[in-house]
């Protein structure tokens, strides 16, 4: 959920937070119960940006353009408090093979809140260059260990290599 400010020179956003077992601050995660309206700091340099709870978020290496470097070093941002699912699309970034000729591959990522796994599934399809090994660090995020994005205290890594594995966390 993207807060933004649209008041001059306000430095606080009163947000309703929308029924839901919670919401995450992506930047502090800090922890927001849904189904309320609460003010939160909106200093000129931070949009208020919130993850529900079972949100699975990746964040890659900083890139300017598609094929500047390959994705195969990402963290995974797991935000607790209910079963989530995420799905990973990938494509050659350059062309319209994915279209074409259904180049492209996607890896579904399944969280279950009850036992604090994550499952990285199968990947499904390919295409020419694809990353075929490529490392997680998955951070688990509740309200009583904040972290926001870019941190990755207390990650678990993990090598990937195609195959369905699930982590605990």
């Amino acid at each position: 959920m993207v807060a933004p400010v649209y008041t001059p020179k306000a430095t606080t956003r009163t947000i309703y937070f929308p029924e839901n077992e919670g919401w995450y601050d992506i930047l502090t995660g800090e922890f927001q119960q849904g189904g309320v309206t609460a003010t939160v700091p909106a200093p000129y340099d931070k949009i208020p940006v919130y993850a529900p709870a079972g949100g699975i978020l990746l964040y890659g290496p900083e890139i300017q353009w598609t094929n500047e470097k390959p994705a195969d070093d990402m963290t995974v941002y797991v935000y607790a408090g209910k079963d989530g699912h995420f799905t990973l699309y990938e494509d050659e970034g350059t062309n319209y093979d994915y279209m074409e000729k259904n180049a492209y591959t996607t890896i579904d990522l399944t969280y279950d809140d009850a036992d604090r796994t994550l499952t990285l599934g199968n990947r499904n399809g390919s295409y020419e260059g694809m990353i075929e090994n490529r490392t997680f660090h998955i951070v688990l995020i509740d309200s009583t260990h904040p972290q926001g994005l870019g941190s990755t205290q207390g990650a678990i890594t993990t090598r990937y290599t195609g195959q369905s594995i699930t982590v605990k966390l």
